[in-house]
């Protein structure tokens, strides 16, 4: 087990991260009932730009995550990474540190928007660029998940915990699939329709994909970002992989190779695949890797 920085209380920490979240939780559902009236919505988006936007809750939960950090470990020499101070050329402080906090206040803001409830709260705390403690929040769904770098589980806001099945060994063919709402493209669009999965489930967040994956109602999650388009980013990943990672899944490149932290611009780029299935994970990149070759889907 990795030593936490000196001074830090690991059951404390997560104490602490889940009064955070609940605290952040508040924030979200607050604006989220205010959206529901379209009279207010131009007071809730922060920009115009359709394909990135920027709400009130994604600068709120933001401000408030990064102060009760420093607030309560003002001593501590951790770094924190946040999407929304990366967007506006705020100072990322100490990003080069061992540990780095890695937040997303929002992620899924366009099913905020849309009003799906696909959205969550990711804080992931790095050490030396792997995700080691992870929580994801989503507060539609009264859910906190949360590892200590050991184990995952989940939990309701009065601490009843979240039951999780096994995961269960099975061909591509039998997995249902979780696949983004709103960053959709025909290459990714042909590799599953070549895949033929049992059946394909659209939703937004990546933390919310994950924890559907945890909680056994899908099996399977693809990323694909294509050369000259946006991607996912650090924060999108950082907290959905260490809750998964030690639910006993995966989250790789196609080449079943861990994906790679602090990066130029943050980003996760190419193909990515999370599952559950730990010891069957390298043989579902390799199936599907068999599939794209032999028909010519995607330049490798």
């Amino acid at each position: 087990m990795i030593k936490l920085p000196s001074g830090v209380s690991l059951d404390i920490l997560i104490n602490d991260l889940r009064i955070l979240s609940w605290e952040a939780a508040e924030v979200m559902l607050g604006y989220s009932k205010i959206l529901k009236d379209s009279n207010y919505k131009s007071n809730i988006l922060q920009n115009d730009n359709k394909e990135d936007p920027v709400t009130i809750v994604d600068l709120k939960v933001n401000e408030l995550i990064i102060k009760r950090i420093k607030d309560k470990y003002s001593d501590i020499n951790w770094g924190i990474l946040s999407e929304e101070n990366v967007k506006s050329n705020s100072n990322n402080s100490n990003i080069k540190a061992d540990w780095i906090w890695v937040l997303d206040p929002l992620d899924g803001t366009k099913d905020f928007i849309q009003g799906t409830g696909n959205y969550a709260m990711h804080l992931a705390l790095n050490y030396k660029q792997i995700p080691y403690i992870g929580i994801v929040l989503i507060p539609e769904k009264d859910e906190l998940w949360i590892t200590d770098g050991e184990k995952t589980w989940g939990e309701k806001r009065d601490g009843s915990k979240i039951k999780t099945p096994n995961s269960k060994n099975k061909l591509l063919q039998e997995m249902i699939l979780v696949n983004s709402r709103n960053h959709a493209n025909n290459t990714l669009k042909n590799i599953v329709q070549k895949i033929n999965f049992r059946e394909v489930i659209v939703m937004g967040s990546i933390g919310c994909k994950v924890a559907s994956i945890i909680r056994g109602e899908t099996d399977i999650y693809i990323s694909l970002s294509l050369p000259g388009k946006s991607s996912p980013k650090d924060w999108d990943f950082a907290a959905p992989e260490a809750i998964l990672k030690a639910a006993g899944g995966r989250i790789t490149n196609l080449e079943n190779e861990d994906l790679s932290y602090g990066k130029l611009m943050f980003e996760q780029r190419g193909l990515i695949i999370a599952t559950k299935d730990n010891l069957n994970h390298e043989k579902i990149c390799l199936d599907i890797k068999k599939i794209i070759k032999d028909y010519d889907l995607y330049a490798i």
